[in-house]
């Protein structure tokens, strides 16, 4: 189930700053026939940071609703308490995993970062999935200590974005001949990562282009290394793009000219200089994503 490519959905917004729940299920209806594995609301690229308890139950209950595919539930806080409540409502909502991000500002410690999944998990019946990204959290789970969680038996895998390639190679070489599943966290890694034994990618460029994607992913699952390596040079201009500014500012705008539903973002985040979107704009109608 927790392979393959999971786009990580944005949250349109009215012109009012409310949810925009039809242009949400458009967005869901957007990726069917495309071949992703699954979706993923109220992650980073969902503002998550910026929706209320009820918004974000709310996105979660509207994906599981319309979604034809699996649906993994952003459910991380850095209050155990309050991602303990987001998890336990995506497990009795009916979504099939969870993604937990490492708690964000505390920086907690490694016994602090292992008895916060390890409460999560005692106290949901769902399957989670750790969510490393240090650059924005402060805190980094080390290959040890994700070994260690990988034992819990409803934690099934990482989707890593500390940027290190021998981070994500010692995390597979200490779970091998498990059942834990290493995803990419970052577009631009996603091939060294499955050539390492990765399975997939949690993935922001999906959202604009996941046939694309999804043919990366998979021929890179196949070892076909000519095809991957040409269809991953054909993407990095878009991924590139993508992180011109702070995600998913890139990813928002891109829907707008996409005609797809998107909004306005929730401050502090703010709209696109002018000059960064001309060069997403142009690199989207080289690749014919427009």
């Amino acid at each position: 189930m927790f392979e393959g490519v999971f786009p990580a959905i944005i949250t349109p917004f009215q012109k009012d700053n409310a949810l925009d729940v039809d242009g949400l299920k458009r967005n869901i209806e957007f990726f069917e026939g495309s071949g992703i594995s699954g979706i993923v609301p109220c992650g980073t690229t969902g503002e998550s940071a910026t929706l209320s308890f009820e918004e974000h139950k709310k996105v979660v209950e509207v994906a599981l609703d319309c979604s034809k595919f699996p649906v993994i539930a952003g459910t991380g806080s850095n209050n155990t308490r309050e991602a303990l409540e987001l998890t336990s409502h995506a497990a009795d909502a009916g979504a099939d995993a969870a993604l937990l991000i490492t708690p964000y500002y505390n920086r907690p410690n490694d016994s602090g970062l292992f008895e916060h999944f390890r409460v999560i998990a005692e106290k949901c019946d769902i399957p989670l999935i750790l969510y490393n990204v240090p650059k924005r959290t402060g805190v980094d789970l080390k290959p040890e200590l994700v070994a260690r969680l990988s034992k819990i038996t409803n934690i099934v895998g990482i989707k890593e974005a500390s940027g290190s390639i021998n981070q994500v190679s010692q995390i597979i070489e200490k779970t091998l001949g498990s059942d834990f599943t290493i995803l990419s966290g970052d577009d631009d890694m996603t091939l060294p990562i499955m050539a390492l034994g990765g399975k997939g990618v949690v993935s922001v460029v999906a959202n604009v282009a996941p046939k694309k994607t999804v043919a990366l992913v998979e021929a890179a699952g196949k070892c076909d290394l000519e095809t991957a390596r040409k269809l991953h040079f054909q993407i990095a201009p878009l991924i590139r793009a993508m992180f011109l500014e702070t995600n998913p500012i890139p990813v928002k705008t891109a829907y707008r000219l996409m005609g797809l539903a998107a909004g306005p973002l929730r401050l502090p985040l703010a709209s696109m200089s002018i000059e960064n979107e001309k060069i997403l704009k142009d690199v989207l109608d080289r690749l014919g994503e427009r």
